[in-house]
């Protein structure tokens, strides 16, 4: 359950301002730094109705405190798509209260209402933190990421 006082809504395309230094955050966490231009069609692309994408924010009190971003794509195990929950981040000072729960529901609902399949996401070994919750709300199947960067 989130925190009381949080919403849950789109991130609309007027909001970059505040959808920035949170997905800076995120990249900071992961030691990544993208250029701006990587950062404007990633914007751009989360706001085109003919993108299967879509960026979801965590407002607390009106203040924007946590992404999610999500892609949905086809599989060839089953009929429905899958959606993968791609980036997750909340800011340090919201942490604790729900907030990246309700994220992740709310990615789910937007899955279902898409007649999706599964929700999926990676994150690292050691974000142990993040790793508490998502092993409360799916399964880790074991599968092990490999890789080739291009």
């Amino acid at each position: 359950m989130a925190a009381d006082g949080v919403n849950i809504r789109a991130v609309g395309e007027a909001e970059r301002a505040a959808w920035e230094p949170l997905w800076k955050g995120y990249q900071t966490f992961y030691k990544v730094s993208l250029s701006d231009e990587v950062n404007t069609v990633t914007w751009q692309r989360l706001h085109d109705p003919a993108e299967p994408m879509g960026v979801l924010g965590a407002y607390l009190d009106g203040r924007l405190v946590g992404i999610a971003h999500w892609i949905e794509h086809r599989s060839c195990w089953t009929i429905g798509n899958y959606v993968y929950l791609q980036d997750l981040f909340v800011e340090s000072q919201a942490r604790g209260h729900g907030i990246g729960r309700a994220l992740i529901e709310a990615v789910c609902d937007v899955a279902r209402a898409a007649g999706a399949s599964r929700v999926h996401w990676l994150t690292h070994e050691s974000n142990t933190d993040a790793r508490a919750l998502y092993d409360k709300v799916a399964e880790r199947p074991g599968f092990i990421q490999y890789r080739k960067l291009f």
